[in-house]
């Protein structure tokens, strides 16, 4: 059994949510942090991901990598990429077509692709989940941009797979949140509710208008800006603050990587305190060159520094609602999520532009998590969940081509049309004798981010032979985007087109069968067919990673995993050598003094020393087993010594809980000889007036006898 996971696979920070205990909570990582920062660096003995790769970013600067989930599915001549060198100070190379990276890594240059990194990274998030919620995690529901390609989101499931992961499905942002938001809703019959999503996160800016009713949702239009988020913020900012301390401080932070570093790390604080508060200041000690720098910044400025990043913000709105045919004076509630929407100037336009109060009633940080979870459980075979049915669109049109043959003026078809629902099906006919080729591309490519290719995939279908007429026989092609927005050729089989006498069903109002009678001869109509005949093979060829080299790289993340457990068992015990020695070296001179004798004592204060000595010399990078054999030579001398003083604090208890024991005893003894002294004074005190009464009653038989 495993749970039902859902992950917010974020630019900056990633959020896991779990559905279990009837309802879902979000996963809290190693360090008790709700969002775990999507980072992974490298170095001399092991790999860092999370939190490990946060706290050394700084120093370890060109072999920490985040920014993962823009560059997954590219390669390294897209315009994307290269825009995104501003925000990765690693260097990114060309891994089989796909962007990678060099880096550092056990001493050694290595290289690994985006989609190896983002393995690793989900790795690392499957492993806080497992140790969370005390079982295995295998099914998760990812959330990705509702601007992924084909290739990216090919991209994210061969990930998924390299770490051990089953992606059961894939849900773009904006629809896990709505889903977040109206499966827990109870939405009046009648006229839909029309309800806006707007998540500006820490790298783009996605809108969704989604028309709810009880039970389901339909995403009625999307449009995006991968360009607008709390990053580009930062770097606005930062640019302004390097050209400020180049004038000021005559130091340009371009030129040091580590200074540029804190300056935007700096920059992305003030920005949080100026979204609360109209000033903020801005300190960062050592800088560069040993010079330290302040200043200072109004909310006034930040918001003029912005604003051509703020001139953007209602053009992905104006799109969605006109693409949505809907009005604005449809729109029943504008819900906001994403850390970007809490900066004042971004809710006032948006309030602005649809004039109406903007509504919070979501966790901004947690709602995608907690819509994948709920997806996640609803493909679960333990989990019973409340039926949910829910509708997204296609962002991009795609289009079939194929070889023509002979009277066959048509060479491809426009099948999947921009803001085409998903999942969707479609069949196709095409009259083939022989193998053929069916290939998938984007319908206009000048649409598509950056420079990502048009192609999509190829599929041969395999099989189609000349039917006993001699005749090229109909073959129908199942074609489908899934729930995951993939496009597939899902089946392909031949038909033959057969004529036969259909049954017309009549029926008389007010006429009954009478007893006896009958029955009217059926009438039957002459009707065309198409019966399935023959299944045909269908050769998938995608930009999805090919089985063997999946493989390959399974089998490399295992063995990384296992080598960064052994370092960190290492580590463990090294750390437990160094406490032992510390601990023992103070210990012995006070708490276990009176349990050694002067040559013990002298021989362990010897061995302590000598054991600190090769710890910080010769043991700084020794194996594990050495850790462990040393420890055990200083436990041989320290054990007996502490087993003494653990004897006698027993043996003290053990005394103590006597004295308690008797103690008690006494009391309870007394207790007792109270109650019997007490008990026999009532007795007493009963007796004696008793006494009176016998002898009245004496005295009354004497006079009766007078009588």
């Amino acid at each position: 059994m495993s749970g039902s996971v859902g992950i917010d696979l974020g630019n900056n920070n990633t959020v896991v949510a779990v559905a279990r205990n009837r309802g879902i909570d979000v996963i809290v990582n190693e360090v008790s942090n709700r969002s775990t920062p999507s980072l992974v660096a490298f170095g001399v003995k092991n790999r860092f991901i999370g939190e490990a790769a946060k706290t050394q970013e700084i120093t370890n600067i060109k072999n920490t990598l985040g920014s993962l989930k823009r560059i997954v599915g590219r390669t390294l001549d897209d315009p994307e990429v290269q825009y995104e060198k501003r925000f990765i100070a690693g260097e990114l190379v060309d891994v089989n077509g796909t962007v990678g990276v060099k880096v550092k890594y056990l001493g050694e240059t290595a290289t690994f692709s985006a989609t190896q990194l983002v393995a690793m990274y989900l790795g690392k998030i499957k492993q806080i989940t497992a140790n969370e919620i005390k079982m295995p995690v295998t099914d998760v529901a990812l959330s990705v941009p509702g601007w992924y390609t084909d290739a990216q989101r090919r991209a994210i499931i061969d990930a998924s797979h390299i770490a051990g992961l089953n992606p059961v499905r894939l849900v773009n942002e904006t629809t896990a949140a709505a889903i977040s938001y109206g499966v827990f809703r109870t939405f009046p019959e009648g006229p839909a509710k029309n309800v806006v999503f707007v998540d500006i996160g820490h790298s783009s800016y996605n809108v969704s208008i989604v028309a709810f009713k009880q039970g389901e949702l339909k995403v009625l239009a999307s449009a995006y800006d991968p360009h607008f988020g709390g990053r580009d913020f930062d770097y606005a900012l930062t640019e302004h603050f390097a050209t400020e301390f180049k004038e000021k401080y005559k130091i340009d932070v371009h030129e040091n990587l580590k200074g540029y570093s804190r300056v935007a790390t700096q920059t992305e604080r003030l920005k949080k305190i100026l979204s609360a508060n109209a000033t903020a200041p801005l300190n960062i000690e050592s800088v560069m060159n040993d010079i330290d720098v302040s200043s200072v910044l109004q909310r006034s400025e930040l918001e003029e520094l912005v604003q051509p990043l703020l001139a953007r913000l209602v053009a992905p709105l104006e799109k969605a609602i006109a693409e949505s045919k809907l009005a604005l004076d449809d729109i029943d509630s504008v819900e906001l999520i994403g850390g970007c929407t809490r900066v004042p100037s971004i809710k006032e336009t948006i309030s602005k532009f649809f004039g109406k109060q903007l509504s919070f009633t979501l966790n901004q940080d947690e709602a995608i998590a907690r819509g994948c979870a709920f997806v996640c459980a609803s493909h679960s075979p333990t989990l019973r969940v409340r039926p949910y049915k829910f509708e997204d669109v296609n962002q991009y049109s795609v289009t079939f081509q194929w070889e023509p043959v002979a009277d066959e003026d048509l060479s491809e078809l426009e099948v999947f049309p921009h803001g085409n629902a998903v999942p969707s099906t479609k069949i196709i006919t095409l009259f083939r004798d022989t193998d053929f080729d069916l290939e998938a591309r984007y319908t206009n490519s000048t649409e598509l981010p950056g420079g990502v290719q048009p192609w999509i995939g190829k599929w041969t279908i395999k099989g189609a032979k000349r039917s006993e007429k001699g005749d090229a026989p109909a073959v129908k092609i199942r074609l489908r985007t899934d729930h995951s927005g993939l496009v597939t050729v899902d089946s392909a089989y031949t038909a033959e087109e057969v004529t036969v006498e259909e049954p017309i069903e009549e029926k008389v109002e007010g006429e009954e069968k009478k007893e006896g009678e009958s029955p009217a001869p059926v009438k039957t109509r002459t009707v065309k067919k198409w019966v399935k005949r023959d299944t045909l093979a269908i050769v998938h060829a995608t930009t999805a990673l090919e089985e063997s080299y999946k493989n390959v790289l399974i089998e490399r993340e295992n063995q990384m995993v296992e080598d960064d457990k052994h370092v960190a068992d290492t580590e463990d015990r090294k750390n437990a050598l160094e406490e032992y020695i510390y601990d023992m070296r103070g210990k012995i001179e006070d708490r276990y003094a009176d349990f050694a004798s002067e040559e013990e004592k002298a021989k362990l204060r010897t061995m302590l020393d000598d054991a600190e000595d090769w710890l910080y010399g010769d043991g700084e990078d020794a194996s594990k087993a050495q850790y462990v054999a040393k420890f055990e030579e200083l436990n041989a001398v320290g054990g007996v010594i502490k087993g003494r003083y653990l004897q006698a604090e027993n043996e003290k208890k053990e005394a103590e809980q006597r004295k308690k024991d008797e103690e008690a005893r006494k009391v309870e003894e007394a207790r007792e000889a109270a109650a019997a002294a007490a008990f026999a004074a009532a007795q007493k005190e009963k007796a004696a007036k008793e006494e009176p009464k016998k002898e009245e009653s004496k005295e009354d038989e004497e006079m009766r006898d007078v009588d």
